[in-house]
C-alpha cells in the first residue's frame, strides 16, 4: 500500500477533504495468527501468558518515568530526563545512605522511605547524574536542607518528595543559602510533584545556563523566594513551568532573568488575604528572557505579570481575581512557539485551581512498590499504566508511558488513558510489541490525542519538513499493537496553511498485527497510513460517522487516508 509523497512546499496532486474512519467493535481475527480474544487462555493465549510468566520482575511505572517539556527536548547529548531507571533501585531510610547513592557515579533510581534530617542543618546533597530520587508515598521527607545539582549534572528527576524547615528565622535571610533544589549548570533535569517549603533562602534555584529543566505538579509555600532563575548573562536556558501551585510566598514566582525560551502555563499563583506573606510580584520576565505565559490563574496577587523593558513575554488565556498593580506584556523579542520543541495539553485557566489543590504535590501511588511481580493468572498476563493528564495517574502524557514499557516486553501492556484531550505526538517502537492504548471514558469522543504536523511542516531542528509519514500523530512500529475506544485525529489547518503540503496523518503504522477496536480516526489527507510488512494483518470492524468520506469495509482492504 503506498500513499502520496511530498517534498519541499510542492502542493500534492490529488486534495482531499479532511477525512474520519470511525473503527467499531472487532468484526475478524488476524490472519496471522489466531488472536485469544476473551477465551480462558487470556488477552493473547496460553502463549503469552507463558511469556508473562517468564519474567520475574517488572519496574514499577514510577521507576521508569520521563519528563515532559523541555527536559523531554534532545540536546547536549541527552536523549530526554529519565533519571535513574537503567540502574537499581534501592530504598534509603538514613542520610548516609541518601548521601551514598545520590553522590555515585552509577545510576539509581532512589527511594525516599522516611524523613531525613540533614546534618548540619542547610546541608544540600551535590546529586550526581543519571539519579531518580522520589519519595514513597507521603512518607520521603527531607527535613532541614536539600539538594544541590552542580556544573554538568544531567539526566535528573527529583520527584515525591516533601522538602521543607531549613528556616533560621530571619525572613529575607542574606547569611545562609539553604536552598530546597538548586541548580548551577545543569541540564536535562525534571522536578514533580513534590512539597517544597520554608527554607531559609529559594524553595527552588535554577542558575548559571541551567537548561533543559522542566518544574511540574509541585506545591511551593510559606518561603521568602520561590524560584529565582538566572544569575548568567548569557540567553541560552530553555525552561518549562506548568501545573505548580505557588502560595504564600513573597517574590521570585518565578523570577525569570536572561532565559532564551520560558514557558509557563497552567500554574496556580495565590496570595491568601490575612496572612503574614504579602506578595510583591508573580510571574516576572526579566533580562532578556523571552516568555510564553498561557492558561494560568492569578488569585489576590499584587502585581501579578510583571515584565523589564528589554524583556519578551505574551500572555494567553491567562485568568486574574482580586490582583493588584502590574499586569504586563509586549516587547520585541521574536515570537516562538513552544509546540515547535515539544507537545502539550493546555487546561482551562479557569478550572487551574481545582486541578492543582488536588493534583499538586507528593502522590501516594508514586515510589510505593519497588517492583510488580509477574503472575501466571489471567488477571496478571496484562500490566496497566495509567495516564491522566491532571496528575491523578501514573503519566500526565501517553508518550511517558509508552516510553515506560520495557524494551522487548513479553507480554501485553495496556496505557488506561482518562479523558481529555491530550496534544502531543506519540511513537510506540519497534522493540515494544504488545501494547495497548485504551480511552477509559464512556465514548471514545471522551480521549482524544490530537497533534497538527503536515508534510510540509519544517522540523524544528531545521532539517527539512516531517513528510507525509512523518506528520503522524500517532506512529506504530511495535507489533501486536491495540487501539480502542479513543480518538486520533491531526487537526492540521489547511487552509491556513496553503503553502506547504497538507497530507496530514492522524495514524501511521508499519507494525504486524494491528488490531482498532471503537477508535475514530481523522486528519487532513491520507489520514490512515499503513504499511504492511510480510503477513501483517488488520482485523477491524467500521461503521461511517457523519463527516466520513472514506470507510474501510472489511478487514482485508484498508485504505490509505
Amino acid at each position: 500500500m503506498s500513499a502520496h509523497r511530498s517534498s519541499g512546499t510542492s502542493r500534492p496532486r490529488h486534495r482531499r477533504r479532511r477525512t474520519a474512519l470511525a473503527i467499531g467493535v472487532p468484526l475478524a481475527l488476524t490472519a496471522a495468527g489466531t488472536l485469544a480474544y476473551g477465551t480462558d487462555a487470556g488477552l493473547f493465549g496460553a502463549d503469552a501468558q507463558a511469556r508473562a510468566a517468564a519474567a520475574t520482575a517488572v519496574a514499577p511505572a514510577w521507576a521508569t518515568a520521563t519528563a515532559d517539556g523541555f527536559a523531554s527536548v534532545n540536546a547536549l547529548g541527552q536523549n530526554g530526563t529519565y533519571g535513574g531507571r537503567d540502574g537499581k533501585t534501592v530504598t534509603v531510610k538514613t542520610l548516609a545512605d541518601l548521601e551514598k547513592y545520590a553522590t555515585a557515579a552509577e545510576p539509581y533510581v532512589i527511594v525516599v522511605a522516611a524523613t531525613i534530617t540533614m546534618d548540619p542543618v542547610g546541608k544540600e546533597i551535590k546529586v550526581q547524574s543519571d539519579k531518580t530520587i522520589v519519595g514513597s508515598g507521603t512518607a520521603g521527607h527531607i527535613v532541614g536542607g536539600g539538594f544541590f545539582l552542580g556544573q554538568g549534572v544531567h539526566n535528573v528527576i527529583i520527584r515525591n518528595l516533601t522538602i521543607r524547615d531549613a528556616y533560621q528565622g530571619v525572613w529575607n535571610d542574606k547569611e545562609h543559602d539553604f536552598d530546597g533544589i538548586q541548580m548551577d549548570g545543569a541540564h536535562h533535569v525534571w522536578i514533580d510533584h513534590n512539597d517544597i517549603r520554608h527554607m531559609a533562602d529559594g524553595l527552588i534555584d535554577s542558575r548559571k545556563d541551567t537548561t533543559y529543566l522542566t518544574v511540574s505538579w509541585n506545591k511551593l509555600s510559606q518561603d521568602n523566594k520561590a524560584f529565582g532563575i538566572g544569575w548568567t548573562d548569557n540567553v541560552t536556558a530553555d525552561i518549562t513551568i506548568h501545573h505548580n501551585w505557588i502560595r504564600e510566598t513573597e517574590q521570585r514566582n518565578p523570577s525569570t532573568d536572561n532565559v532564551a525560551h520560558a514557558h509557563l502555563y497552567n500554574n496556580f499563583l495565590e496570595d491568601v488575604a490575612g496572612t503574614d506573606i504579602k506578595s510583591s510580584y508573580g510571574n516576572y520576565s526579566r533580562g532578556a528572557t523571552n516568555m510564553v505565559l498561557e492558561n494560568s490563574s492569578f488569585q489576590g496577587l499584587t502585581n501579578p505579570v510583571v515584565r523589564d523593558a528589554t524583556a519578551t513575554l505574551v500572555q494567553r488565556g491567562n485568568v486574574f481575581s482580586g490582583t493588584t498593580g502590574k499586569n504586563e506584556s509586549g516587547g520585541t523579542g521574536a515570537a516562538w512557539d513552544p509546540k515547535t520543541y515539544y507537545a502539550y495539553t493546555l487546561d482551562k485557566a479557569a478550572d487551574v485551581p481545582a486541578l492543582l489543590k488536588s493534583g499538586a504535590g507528593p502522590r501516594g501511588s508514586i515510589g510505593t512498590s519497588a517492583s510488580t511481580t509477574t503472575a501466571t493468572t489471567k488477571a496478571a498476563a496484562a500490566t496497566t499504566l495509567t495516564v491522566a493528564k491532571d496528575g491523578s495517574g501514573q503519566y500526565t502524557t501517553v508518550q511517558a508511558a509508552v516510553n515506560a514499557v520495557p524494551a522487548n516486553n513479553p507480554a501485553r501492556v495496556v496505557i488506561a488513558v482518562k479523558p481529555g484531550t491530550y496534544r502531543e505526538l506519540v511513537k510506540v517502537p519497534s522493540n515494544k510489541p504488545h501494547v495497548t492504548v485504551q480511552g477509559t471514558g464512556g465514548s471514545r469522543k471522551d480521549t482524544t490525542i490530537v497533534y497538527d504536523n503536515a508534510s510540509g511542516t519544517p522540523k524544528p531542528d531545521g532539517s527539512g519538513t516531517y513528510g507525509t509519514g512523518g506528520s503522524a500523530t500517532v506512529a506504530v512500529d511495535g507489533d501486536d499493537f491495540q487501539a480502542r475506544n479513543l480518538t486520533i485525529s491531526n487537526d492540521f489547518d489547511e487552509a491556513a496553511h496553503q503553502d506547504i503540503a497538507n497530507q496530514a496523518v492522524a495514524l501511521r503504522t508499519s507494525a504486524d498485527k494491528v488490531f482498532l477496536d471503537g477508535v475514530i480516526v481523522s486528519g487532513d489527507q491520507d489520514t490512515l497510513l499503513v504499511t504492511p510488512r510480510p503477513r501483517t494483518s488488520w482485523a477491524a470492524s467500521t461503521s461511517p460517522t457523519p463527516t466520513s468520506s472514506a470507510t474501510p469495509t472489511s478487514s482485508s482492504a484498508v485504505p490509505p487516508r
